[in-house]
């Protein structure tokens, strides 16, 4: 037979085919061949031998072995082991399940195995792949039949081939016969239904689900079998129904090399099952091939684009990720991207980052790797605080060793920063400089040495750190070098006043203390003398004194005497270097021998012999003696001897017989002359060097005078003495006796007579003293000014002679006391001037307590507030200090002032009136009925003119104020006629309709439109401000065209009992007023219930802000008692004398703080300039003020919280909500208790606005739900809330609904019932969770961001109404202080295009003291004004 033939063959019989059904196709080897079934095919050109196609017949010559009939054949032993060979057939495809049939013969007469019998489907030409069936061994000599149940399905087309192999033992047949196609199910092998694609991502599983129909019974094997050979077994059949089973065929974490057709194969002796290829798809994750791109960097964040045009591995992309990491860290995060740009946030400052982008396609598996890195650093940040702990570590008098706490990287923020050390101090001298310096340390170095200080010395040291982003300044700290010896002192400083026997020094502290003076020590010694009596140099003297003790009196010093003086300073360390100076005491007047007027020793008419003793002379020698007549007239007072002036002057007899005189001189006598005592006759008629000595005339009486005379280096000094007298010659001795004992008596007297002048001009002195005492140190605190002076008075008394000649400027000393003079030091720094300041400008803006009221011109004249005698007006600038005395004061404090305002009432009355009896005792003021208003009268009604008002002064003009009670019923239409009347614009209410149950005052104003009497009131608009109310009313009048506009203030805050806690409302409410109120309106109409307690009060705040304002005193006790004159019982209660003082003294602490719009950005501009001078600025010095001004809490005021069963529920003991401000919960069933640290704040339009309270704690999360279920919250953000779904805290239940978020915050919306009140329904609650909020900053982070959030929550509030806001943070103070100043302080631009937030925070503060805590969120607040500011100029 030809090779490649196609033989038709007739089919005579079918094994085991119905008699009905032919085959479709098939060969049987039959010589005759039928048309109807064609057989076709070949065997393989290349084979290693052909089968034989062998037809045996009875008779025929053939082996024994071989069964009859015409079928294809092979000897295997006649072959080579190991030989192929193939039969190949014509190609089918299918519609439907094939079922090819076939038959073979495998024997070997010794029962070996002739080889082995394969059989192969190959589809569409492809790769023969592994056989689908096989037999071998040896099965007798007979026919044996099996089937193939294919399951290619079209298009597929397929070949069937058979393949014999020879077995290593050659010997026996192998035979194949009636190969046929059937058109029906295979009955013996399981048909497969299509299998399908099978798609998977590298390295994951694979799965092929072979479905068969037949019984899994009828195959021994089932496999996998791969396009290329491999096979792979089933790991479990199941069983669908009776007729159908699953095989499952796992392949495990599959490569790309193992892409691939597979399919289903089962085998068994009597059949196999093929199904249809399928294709294992395996898709590569993918890549990218480039490395993100960064576009922007920040402290806390990078911005990068993703760069995923180009990958490597398989689309389509269905997610992207971006992985990064710190270059040296562990970990790594991976987050979503949706974009192509992202911003990774809260990233660590200067930190290097590698940032790779992953890419993930559908399917399990499907991320591919990371693409290549992206490696960045974040920028540095602002740090976190300056460095603390600054000590010293050494101290010495010329530098200090400071050390202070290592910074850590949390601090610093940045790997790069420096910590400079900057010091300043005063070097001292006249220069009044400042030494200023700053120097870096190196990094990582905790500790600096400053050299080249100065000894003693204040050195103010700060630290900074600085790094690229910002800087940090820590607070100031004050070391003092160590003493060290003084420097010298000066010479120049050594003043001196020499005399004849003592010398006052006096010197300066040196210039260099370098420490604490203990002592000076000066020596002194003599050195030169004009004296031969001195001996030179004489011994050294040393004398000490005190550190305060800078001059001294050297006596019994020698005349004409030089010494030389050494002064040096001393402190703890020792002595200094000493000053020398030479100094030389003034000669002194001779000194003459006469112990009593001698007796002449003779005497004529004309002559008179006097005896002349030689005098001594004092630190120079005697140069000339000179003899003086004096003519001796009546009722002259005589000379005594020692006791009289000398003659400077020589005057000859002609000279002073020429001028009148009465003395001249009779002559001169050098020293030589007078050796020894020697007689000298005066009128001898002789000249003596010049001089003529002439008769006496006998008629007169002379006094004769020896005087003598020392001259040394220009000086001269001089003594004389009365030597005798020589009476007229016709007096007798008697009357000369008389003559002087009447001298004497007349000298007693003048002494005594001025004596008693001095008395009495030194009483005078000290009357008047005590009188300016009383008016200008009325109350016990001010200093006594005259117990200062009473050391210097007697110092000076005692050293009048001894300092004659001294310049007595070097003992002025201030009497002003200390204290006195720190109370000067507050206020005056406000601007503020004593009342006697003489300003002819009014006052500056600076100075103004009342920035927003109309200007006018201050001092009226003619003010009723006087200032009296006994209760004088108090300076601002000593307020304070006159309120702590009041205060604390024993004997004379507020309560006698008060108790005096009723001296003089009946005892009866003013008892009662003090123990705040309901009477109102009308004590008898003849002022009452004068001031009182009188209404125009009315027709038909003369007697109408009353009203119970009256004219009250204010400060800048007469009858400002109106003071009149809250109109009843019957008087409202009388209200209304005065305010028409008297032309009001202001009406002040300061009174609520009802309290505690009673009616205070009807409703006199209209809910719209009204009429009283001819009167039409229409209310045009209602403003509701946290503690005021504003309406405005336009008035007609019956008969007036005019039509008038009038305002209500209504202040909404005064408490039911007592008065205010605090004044800051009651402040703004009065500022709000003058502002509103025309300058050339009506009085001002104020009232409350009755019209005294609170309304007093209201004006003596008034007319006192004003006098403050102007004249920079306050004086309440005249103005309160000025009022009472004018209306009875102004000020009801000490309580309310007292809170009038406290108020004024808020408003001048505080000063005014609001900022027009308009004017913001530039005053702002101004406010964080800092002074080169203070290095401070005006926004902290409002901080600082703002921390003064904060009244501390008491820890009666925090009773409840302190009670045991709440104790558990603060998170700490140091921040306790106040009980006049607590938000007391509902009590329920499941817990009585109704405390939470809590604390209700007002916003600024509406009273207590926000609730302020602390992060929950585990054990009051369920407190915190029953607050916010009644207080109808919404709040900005321990997770306490369920996010998903439903949980139950207590007694309330909490579903959570939908929640939103973006990069600034996450909003969520939560249904909160108590279930034991399932009536009440449920409340819907929006949660707003801030995300820009590091834990380790003071401020946020962005204040855009911060402005988001306070929009969103001012949006929900419109859209949910009038609930109150929760706000908490972890202590419930700064963080929430801080966004409660700032949505009060956008509420303010929005109503009045105001800022003021010192306003916000102090108002804040008055309900929790920690609320704005630090000067960072003060600033923050400033800072979030000014950004919503911009943002309006903007739109």
């Amino acid at each position: 037979m030809a090779r490649a033939q196609a033989l038709v063959l007739a089919l005579t019989f079918q094994l085991c085919a119905p008699e009905t059904e032919t085959p479709a196709a098939g060969c049987t080897f039959e010589e005759t061949n039928d048309p109807a079934v064609p057989c076709e095919y070949s065997q393989a050109q290349y084979d290693d031998f052909q089968w034989e196609q062998v037809r045996i017949h009875p008779g025929t010559r053939a082996p024994a072995d071989l069964p009859h009939g015409s079928y294809l054949m092979v000897n295997t032993s006649q072959h080579a082991p190991g030989q192929r060979a193939h039969v190949i057939f014509q190609s089918l495809s299918e519609n439907d399940t094939h079922c090819v049939q076939f038959s073979y013969f495998l024997y070997s007469r010794d029962g070996h195995s002739p080889g082995t019998l394969g059989v192969y489907v190959r589809v569409n030409g492809g790769p023969l792949g592994s056989a689908v069936w096989n037999m071998t061994g040896s099965h007798g000599r007979q026919w044996h039949q099996a089937e193939l149940a294919v399951s290619t399905f079209w298009p597929n087309e397929y070949q069937v081939l058979f393949e014999a192999l020879i077995s290593p033992d050659r010997r026996g047949y192998m035979g194949l016969d009636d190969i046929l196609l059937l058109s029906y199910p295979c009955a013996k092998a399981p048909h497969f239904s299509r299998l399908g694609d099978v798609e998977v991502n590298a390295g994951q599983n694979a799965s092929f689900q072979c479905m068969a129909a037949g019984r899994a019974a009828e195959a021994e094997r089932f496999l996998l079998q791969r396009q290329s050979g491999a096979l792979v077994p089933a790991v479990g059949v199941r069983h669908i129904s009776h007729r159908r089973f699953l095989a499952t065929f796992p392949l495990v974490a599959v490569s790309r090399a193992e892409q691939d057709l597979y399919r289903c194969v089962s085998q068994a002796p009597r059949g196999a099952g093929v199904s249809n290829f399928a294709e294992l798809i395996v898709k590569e994750p993918p890549t990218p091939i480039a490395p993100p791109q960064l576009l922007r960097a920040g402290p806390t964040y990078l911005i990068i684009q993703l760069n995923t045009n180009s990958i490597i591995g398989d689309g389509p992309i269905v997610r992207k990720e971006i992985e990064y990491r710190m270059s040296r860290g562990p970990w790594a995060e991976v987050h979503a991207v949706s974009l192509q740009t992202y911003k990774l946030w809260h990233l660590d400052p200067d930190t290097e980052y590698e940032i790779s982008v992953l890419l993930t396609r559908p399917g399990d598996g499907g991320t591919g790797r990371p693409g290549p890195p992206l490696i960045s650093r974040t920028k540095c940040a602002e740090p976190m605080r300056a460095p603390k702990g600054l000590a010293f570590a050494d101290i010495q008098a010329r530098q200090l060793t400071l050390q202070w706490e290592p910074l850590g990287y949390n601090v610093t923020r940045c790997h790069t920063y420096t910590v400079s050390l900057c010091y300043h101090y005063t070097p001292g001298g006249s220069h009044n400089q400042t030494i200023r310096e700053c120097v870096k340390t190196e990094q990582g170095v905790s500790r600096y040495t400053i050299k080249n200080l100065l000894p003693y010395r204040n050195v103010h040291v700060r630290l900074v750190l600085t790094n690229p982003e910002g800087r940090k300044e820590g607070k100031e700290v004050t070391f003092q070098t160590d003493e060290d010896v003084p420097g010298g002192i000066a010479a120049e400083s050594l003043t001196f006043t020499p005399l004849e026997d003592m010398i006052f020094l006096k010197w300066e502290e040196p210039q260099e203390p370098n420490g604490l003076i203990t002592q000076y020590e000066i020596s002194y010694q003599s050195i030169e003398s004009s004296d031969p009596a001195v001996n030179v140099p004489g011994p050294r003297r040393t004398i000490s004194k005190l550190r305060n003790e800078t001059y001294h009196v050297f006596s019994n010093l020698h005349p004409g005497t030089t010494y030389l003086f050494s002064v040096r300073a001393r402190t703890g360390k020792g002595f200094g270097q000493a000053a020398l100076t030479e100094i030389t005491t003034n000669i002194s007047a001779p000194s003459f021998d006469y112990a009593d007027m001698p007796s002449p020793l003779g005497e004529s008419e004309n002559t008179i012999t006097v005896l002349l003793r030689p005098a001594q002379g004092r630190g120079a020698p005697i140069s000339v003696y000179q003899v003086i007549v004096e003519e001796e007239r009546p009722r002259r007072l005589r000379r005594e001897p020692g006791g009289q002036d000398c003659f400077p002057v020589p005057l000859t007899f002609e000279v002073a017989l020429a001028r009148g005189l009465v003395h001249y001189f009779g002559a001169e006598l050098v020293a030589s002359s007078l050796p020894e005592a020697m007689p000298f006759t005066v009128g001898d008629n002789q000249t003596y060097r010049g001089f003529w000595n002439p008769p006496l005339e006998p008629r007169k009486a002379y006094l004769i005078y020896f005087q003598a005379a020392s001259h040394l280096k220009g000086e001269t000094r001089l003594n004389c003495i009365r030597i005798a007298r020589k009476a007229a010659c016709k007096e007798s001795k008697q009357p000369l006796e008389v003559s002087q004992r009447s001298e004497e008596m007349g000298l007693i007297l003048g002494i005594c007579a001025g004596g008693l002048a001095v008395l009495i001009l030194l009483l005078g002195a000290i009357i008047v003293i005590i009188r300016k005492g009383r008016d200008h140190y009325a109350y016990s605190y001010y200093p006594k000014p005259v117990n200062m002076t009473k050391a210097t008075v007697n110092y000076r008394q005692e050293k009048t002679h001894m300092m004659s000649a001294v310049d007595r400027s070097f003992t002025d000393q201030s009497t002003l006391q200390e204290d006195e003079r720190l109370g000067l030091s507050f206020m005056d720094t406000h601007g503020y001037s004593s009342r006697g300041d003489q300003r002819s400008g009014g006052v500056t803006e600076a100075s103004s307590l009342l920035g927003g009221s109309p200007r006018r011109p201050c001092g009226r004249k003619g003010s009723p507030y006087h200032t009296g005698q006994l209760h004088p007006a108090v300076r601002v600038a000593d307020l304070l200090q006159h309120i702590n005395q009041m205060k604390t004061a024993e004997g004379y404090g507020f309560k006698q002032e008060y108790e005096s305002f009723f001296e003089g009432w009946d005892a009866t009355k003013k008892k009662d009136k003090l123990k705040g009896s309901r009477q109102e005792p009308m004590p008898p003021l003849r002022a009452y009925d004068r001031h009182r208003v009188k209404l125009h009268p009315m027709l038909g009604d003369p007697n109408a003119d009353y009203i119970n008002a009256n004219y009250i002064d204010g400060y800048h003009r007469s009858n400002h104020f109106i003071a009149t009670q809250g109109p009843k019923p019957e008087m409202v239409y009388d209200f209304w006629r005065m305010v028409w009347q008297e032309h009001c614009s202001s009406i002040v209410m300061i009174t609520k309709l009802v309290e505690v149950g009673r009616v205070k005052c009807s409703r006199y104003w209209p809910e719209d439109s009204d009429t009283y009497g001819d009167i039409k009131i229409t209310l045009v608009k209602t403003e509701t401000l946290a503690e005021y109310v504003v309406r405005t009313f336009a008035l007609e009048r019956r008969g007036y065209s005019a039509r008038h506009e009038v305002r209500q203030f209504h202040f909404t805050a005064w408490p039911e009992h007592g008065v205010p806690y605090h004044a800051t409302g009651l402040l703004a409410f009065i500022r709000r007023v003058k502002a509103s109120t025309p300058p050339d309106a009506g009085p001002v109409v104020i009232h409350c219930s009755a019209g005294t307690g609170r309304t007093g009060c209201y004006i003596v705040l008034d007319v006192m802000l004003d006098m403050a304002e102007c004249e920079g005193v306050v004086d309440i006790y005249n103005c309160v008692k000025t009022l009472c004159s004018r209306r009875v019982n102004m000020i009801q209660t000490e309580e309310q004398y007292i809170f009038i003082h406290d108020a004024i003294l808020e408003a001048c602490l505080c000063g005014e703080t609001t900022i027009p719009v308009s004017e913001f950005k530039a005053t702002y501009k101004e406010m964080i300039r800092i002074d080169p001078q203070s290095n401070s600025s005006q926004l902290r010095e409002e901080f600082q003020t703002l921390n003064s001004v904060t009244p501390p809490l008491d820890v009666e005021e925090c009773s409840i919280a302190l009670l045991p069963r709440n104790r558990d529920k603060n998170r700490s003991m140091d921040v306790l909500p106040p009980d006049r401000c607590l938000p007391f919960l509902i009590s329920t069933d499941g817990d009585p208790n109704n405390y939470i640290n809590a604390a209700l704040t007002d916003s600024y339009t509406r009273s207590a606005a926000f609730i302020v309270t602390l992060h929950p704690l585990q054990s009051t999360t369920p407190d915190f739900w029953r607050l916010l279920n009644q207080s109808n919250s919404a709040w900005p953000c321990l997770q306490y809330w369920p996010e998903p779904g439903r949980q139950q805290y207590g007694l309330m239940e909490v579903e959570f609904m939908s929640g939103t978020a973006d990069e600034d915050l996450v909003a969520r919306v939560f249904r909160v019932q108590n279930i034991s009140r399932l009536q009440e329904g449920h409340l819907l609650v929006r949660h707003f969770q801030f995300l820009r909020w590091s834990a380790y900053r003071d401020t946020p982070d962005s204040k855009k961001a911060f402005l988001h959030l306070l929009a969103e929550v001012d949006k929900w509030q419109a859209e949910s109404g009038d609930g109150r806001t929760i706000v908490h943070c972890l202590n419930g103070g700064g963080r929430s202080g801080t966004f409660c100043a700032c949505a009060t302080v956008l509420e303010m631009i929005r109503c009045h295009n105001l800022v003021d937030v010192f306003f916000a925070a102090k108002t804040l503060r008055n309900y929790k003291p920690n609320m704005v805590e630090t000067m960072d969120q003060y600033h923050f607040c400033y800072d979030v004004a000014l950004e919503y500011l911009e943002g309006l100029e903007s739109r």
